[in-house]
């Protein structure tokens, strides 16, 4: 886990103040790890530069984990960003059956600029999609897990001789 206070002191993240004072911020137990999942992975998603601060907001006003929220959203990151987004962008094109797929055969700035009504309506509802989907089913899985992992314990401490 990162220090708290490299966090409080981070350049993005300063603004938050007395929010990241709240212990249960750092916590590390079933429920603040499960929200952190279930924010960090919808954030993740959201098309937008400092996903970082919108994951640090989301577990301070759902008490989550704060490290695992902001350390969640890098799964997009500059190398991963594209072809996830372009993925996302497949499904909401599936989703809207008059934006086909806009595949062009040699990609440039001007192509992007002149694309940019007919790509934005299914990216964003692919990112919408799959960032709803993702956040529960990922809290959903940690909570199970979390849980699995619990009662196997409780279960080898009693029939440990």
């Amino acid at each position: 886990m990162p220090d708290p206070e490299k966090i409080r002191s981070h350049k993005h993240l300063r603004f938050f103040g007395s929010f990241l004072t709240n212990p249960g911020l750092w916590y590390l137990n079933r429920r603040s790890v499960a929200k952190a999942f279930w924010i960090g992975m919808f954030f993740a998603w959201v098309p937008v530069p400092f996903q970082m601060v919108l994951a640090a907001a989301g577990a301070i006003i759902f008490q989550a984990n704060l490290p695992i929220s902001i350390a969640l959203v890098w799964i997009t990151n500059p190398f991963t960003m594209p072809p996830m987004f372009y993925g996302a962008y497949l499904l909401g094109a599936w989703f809207l059956p008059e934006n086909q797929p806009h595949v062009p055969t040699d990609v440039s700035w001007q192509w992007f600029v002149d694309s940019m009504e007919v790509i934005w309506p299914p990216f964003l509802l692919g990112c919408a999609i799959i960032g709803i989907g993702s956040s529960i089913i990922s809290y959903i899985f940690i909570r199970l897990v979390w849980r699995f992992l619990i009662i196997r314990k409780w279960r080898n401490r009693h029939h440990a001789p």
